[in-house]
């Protein structure tokens, strides 16, 4: 299998599984990505994704040229926007694909092209001290296309990511972490152990909580204050309501660990 589903607990760990080739995705195992994400997505059990590459040398680089390019140098214009529109991005969470639940990339090794863009579609990103990334496109004369050009600049700033969308340029993962693109950096054989670690934290929270607190985030970043705040109300009245709404207050008063059932 080209993607490996593990699961531990309340957490799923997806790995892009074609190590020879840099975990580049051809179609089997962007269309076998999206198959985990929804698998992710409609299990209740579990709450938290780890997206990581096979080996040591590459998280993702991104489409496999010599299958992907070739397909959509066939399609004309029309035909190119039309399957943008309808079939889920590259990796499946970069468009048409909701999961709603949080998901870390832990990066090892090369993260360019569409697979930094996948990265940029995941909640949180831990890098190993041998990650690079990068947006190259520009050097092959296209532009990222799976929602690098959009996402890159929402995180770090439009500057910054105009130094790496219009040079092309590669960056090491101290960089990276100095502008914010990663949450932070670590020893690569620590890189599994903090990520599974940074999951079950979030994992242990209320899971209704959890989600509904990503989704004012994310909602709210491109609303105006005052609309942000009426979301974020909107989204934390149903919480209040939940049975995990009083399991929370109860634990912390019996002094004990809550248990969060999702209701």
């Amino acid at each position: 299998m080209s993607i490996r589903f593990d699961r531990e607990g309340a957490i799923a760990i997806l790995t892009i599984d074609r190590p020879k080739v840099h975990n580049a995705l051809d179609f089997e195992t962007s269309d076998a990505l999206v198959d985990a994400w929804m698998r992710f997505r409609d299990d209740d059990d579990l709450r938290v994704a780890i997206l990581t590459g096979a080996g040591e040398r590459a998280f993702c680089t991104g489409a496999d040229l010599r299958g992907v390019a070739d397909f959509y140098q066939k399609l004309t214009s029309a035909q190119r926007l039309r399957r943008s529109e309808q079939v889920p991005g590259l990796g499946g969470i970069t468009k048409n694909l909701t999961v709603d639940k949080p998901i870390i990339a832990a990066v090892n090794g090369y993260c360019l092209a569409g697979g930094l863009e996948i990265a940029l579609a995941c909640d949180l990103r831990i890098a190993a001290e041998n990650a690079s990334f990068g947006l190259p496109e520009v050097t092959r004369g296209i532009i990222p296309g799976a929602g690098g050009t959009q996402r890159l600049p929402r995180l770090i700033g439009p500057e910054r990511a105009l130094d790496l969308i219009l040079t092309g340029r590669r960056i090491d993962a101290r960089e990276a972490e100095r502008i914010g693109l990663v949450s932070r950096v670590v020893a690569l054989e620590r890189l599994r152990d903090e990520a599974l670690a940074l999951a079950a934290q979030i994992a242990q929270n209320g899971p209704l909580a959890v989600r509904a607190a990503r989704s004012a985030v994310w909602r709210g970043l491109d609303l105006p204050l005052e609309e942000g705040l009426r979301l974020e109300q909107l989204l934390a009245e149903p919480v209040r309501q939940s049975e995990d709404a009083q399991e929370g207050p109860r634990a912390f008063l019996e002094k004990r660990t809550p248990e969060f059932k999702g209701r």
